[in-house]
Order: C-alpha cells, then sequence, then structure tokens
C-alpha cells in the first residue's frame, strides 16, 4: 500500500512505540490520528512533529476500555481526515501479578483495552476499508504472548489472544484485500520498561537477549510500516525481540 494521502489511525499514538509509528507512517505519506489516554505535552510534540512533515495530525483524548470510545475514534478519524486506511492498536500497557495476586478487576481492564478494544475498533474500520477494497490493521502482541511470564498472567494471556485474532481477521476479510498482521516485540526501551533495575536490565542485555542490547521504538516502528505497505504479508505474527523468544538457552 502506498500511503500516500492515505489516513492512519494509532491508538496508544503518544507513547513510544505508538508515536514512533505515528512518525515512520506520516513520513511514508499517511496523516494520522492519534488517541491517548490524555492529551499532554507527550502528544502534542508528537502532533507538532508530524505537521512539520507536511502531514495533517489530529489529537484525540480516549480511553480505549470503552466500547463507544473506539468506535467513535474511528468513525471520527473519517470525518477528520476522509478515510482509515491504517489502524495500529498500541494502546495499553502492563498488568502485573499472577493468578492468585492479580485482582478480577484488573484482569478484566486488560482484555477491555488489549481485546475488546480490537474487537470495536475493527467492527467500526472494516466497512470503511471494504468500501476503498484496502486497508491494514496492526496489532501490538509481546513476546509474553508466546512464552510464559512470571507475574503478568492477564498480560501474557490477553497479548497471546492477538496473533489469533490477527490470523482470524485476516482469513476473513483477504478478499476485500484488508491485510491485518500482528508484532511480537521483546524488550523495547519505552516507559514501559522504567520499573526495570539496572541488574534487571544488565541481565537482559547480557543473558536474555541474543543481541545484547535492547531494542528502540523505532524499530518497531520500521515492522509495522512494513507491515503496513507490504502487499502480500497477511495472517502472520512477527517477532522483532533480538532473538530472545528463539533461544533455548
Amino acid at each position: 500500500m502506498d500511503l500516500t494521502g492515505k489516513a492512519s489511525l494509532i491508538t496508544g499514538g503518544a507513547g513510544g512505540i505508538g508515536s514512533a509509528t505515528a512518525y515512520q507512517l506520516a513520513r511514508l505519506g499517511s496523516d494520522i490520528m492519534i488517541t491517548d489516554r490524555q492529551v499532554d505535552d507527550r502528544a502534542e510534540a508528537v502532533k507538532r512533529k508530524i505537521e512539520s512533515l507536511g502531514r495533517r495530525c489530529i489529537v484525540c483524548s480516549a480511553d480505549m476500555s470503552d466500547p463507544e470510545t473506539a468506535t467513535c475514534c474511528v468513525h471520527e478519524t473519517v470525518t477528520q481526515l476522509g478515510s482509515v486506511d491504517v489502524l495500529v492498536h498500541a494502546a495499553g500497557g502492563p498488568v502485573a501479578g499472577g493468578l492468585l495476586q492479580v485482582t478480577p478487576e484488573a484482569w478484566y481492564e486488560a482484555f477491555n483495552v488489549h481485546v475488546h478494544a480490537l474487537f470495536h475498533l475493527c467492527r467500526a474500520a472494516v466497512p470503511y476499508m471494504q468500501k476503498k477494497r484496502e486497508g491494514a490493521i496492526i496489532l501490538i502482541s509481546s513476546a509474553a504472548g508466546s512464552r510464559g511470564c512470571l507475574g503478568a498472567i492477564a498480560y501474557g494471556v490477553v497479548k497471546g489472544a492477538l496473533p489469533q485474532f490477527a490470523r482470524a481477521l485476516a482469513r476473513e476479510f483477504a478478499a476485500d484485500n484488508i491485510r491485518v498482521n500482528a508484532v511480537s516485540p521483546g524488550i523495547i526501551r519505552t516507559r514501559f520498561q522504567d520499573f526495570l533495575t539496572p541488574e534487571q536490565v544488565k541481565n537482559n542485555i547480557e543473558n536474555r537477549i541474543p543481541l545484547h542490547r535492547e531494542g528502540k521504538p523505532e524499530d518497531v516502528a520500521g515492522l509495522i510500516a512494513m507491515l503496513a505497505t507490504n502487499d502480500f504479508i497477511t495472517g502472520e505474527t512477527v517477532a522483532i525481540d533480538g532473538g530472545m523468544s528463539m533461544r533455548i538457552v
């Protein structure tokens, strides 16, 4: 897909991976709608940077755990930018706790933000894409969704649901030329990782990541842009984790 003149909706667009994706898609010619829980200085900085590239950027405060809000964000993208050609669901965050520690409220909220929001976003976006017979949807899974991860059962389960979500949607809408893929980041240096101690960072780099470095949001954004523009990839989940999930020891 040539992104020139297209419109991309990026949830969580003020965050590390979300903002890097917004910049990358704007550089490829797309106008951008970003949503985040709060329209703060980070969101305004993203908007200014995108507009400096000559692209339009709309910033919307939105809680993706609310179905009506998720749906409205899609319709607002079409109203403001004329279409919704690319959907990237980057909203979300960590959910700590094992089975006996995580609260039911945190469990359900994890599904609301990571999984149920996608249901409502896609239900709203797909009909617009069908009319144009073109579209790209990219889901943000995680290495935690493909391996057992101690102390984060809700996060691992919701992220594990997204590759199947991508496969099911990709199969259902392939005839409409709507491609659906997922990316599976490992340890990416964003605010998501700020809770790690220096000792944990050192262990990750020396022992857990075969390439011996953390990833950058720009690394993930480049992969997302490739999946948005490559017209012959659908139904796939691509790991981007420095080799972490492929190793045995």
